[in-house]
């Protein structure tokens, strides 16, 4: 019988699409010939906010900005633990203004914000995982970030190299099942990482090229709900095997940028009581 799974309860932070487009190229699924239907990815963007909210998690909004179309993916902007708030520094000049409302809205709801010194774009890399910090590189976010990481948070970081840009942030090839499991794509990384994960993580969930391209991987966890892309039918069958429960939530204009539910997804991990 599938293991019995318990979930936690979680605060997200979020950022309407109200002027989401895609205005530029910087990863492979960008092109600005494509249409972004706005009316339809604000629609996609609620059932996500009603499903967190449904299964009792506690969602707060950042105001979007016009003129930052990619303000929408708030996992980008920063990364959240025991209420320290490590910020963003984008690889994308065309991104970089996205920080200081972000920055913004943290220090008003009273926390304070590290600025890095090097280029970090926040849970699109950096993935706490109770143990560890597991932190991507080689599309954006720097090795030198990663110390800056460590020496803030104080947590164990291991640095993992992406390989494939089509999985140009982390958060695209890997995300967290509960504080003992993970789900990744073992081919977005290069043959260390591979075997890095494999160590740390014997019992992981193995994601297929084809549930990575459906953003699959790019899903966010509670320990038992699995808030998922509902294309990535081979992940969410494994997942159900291992007894997480699949919640499938369709955010497929989103995809147009490169993006999906854990991107559009910012975890505020506070000090537990």
């Amino acid at each position: 019988m599938p293991e019995i799974r318990v979930p936690r309860r979680r605060r997200f932070l979020v950022c309407e699409p109200r002027h989401f487009a895609v205005q530029y190229a910087i990863n492979p699924w960008m092109d600005p010939d494509v249409r972004v239907d706005v009316a339809l990815a604000q629609q996609q963007w609620r059932t996500l906010i009603r499903a967190y909210e449904d299964h009792g998690h506690t969602v707060d909004t950042v105001p979007p900005v016009p003129g930052l179309p990619d303000m929408v993916f708030a996992a980008n902007s920063a990364v959240v633990v025991d209420g320290r708030v490590f910020g963003s520094l984008f690889h994308a000049p065309e991104r970089r203004p996205e920080s200081g409302y972000y920055d913004t809205w943290f220090k008003a709801a009273g926390f304070d914000v590290y600025r890095p010194e090097n280029v970090c774009e926040g849970e699109g890399d950096l993935v706490p995982t109770g143990r560890y910090v597991l932190a991507g590189t080689g599309f954006r976010t720097t090795r030198e970030a990663h110390r800056e990481v460590q020496e803030f948070l104080g947590v164990p970081v291991i640095s993992l190299t992406l390989v494939d840009p089509y999985f140009y942030h982390l958060d695209t090839a890997l995300f967290v099942l509960d504080e003992e499991n993970i789900a990744y794509y073992p081919d977005a990384f290069s043959p260390g990482s591979r075997e890095v994960l494999a160590r740390l993580y014997p019992d992981a969930v193995l994601g297929t090229r084809e549930d990575a391209m459906a953003f699959g991987l790019n899903s966010v966890s509670d320990g038992h709900h699995v808030f998922i892309s509902p294309r990535a039918e081979g992940l969410a069958a494994q997942l159900a095997d291992r007894g997480y429960l699949p919640v499938p939530v369709d955010l497929s204009e989103f995809h147009k940028a490169g993006g999906g539910i854990k991107c559009c997804t910012q975890e505020i991990r506070e000090i537990r009581s």
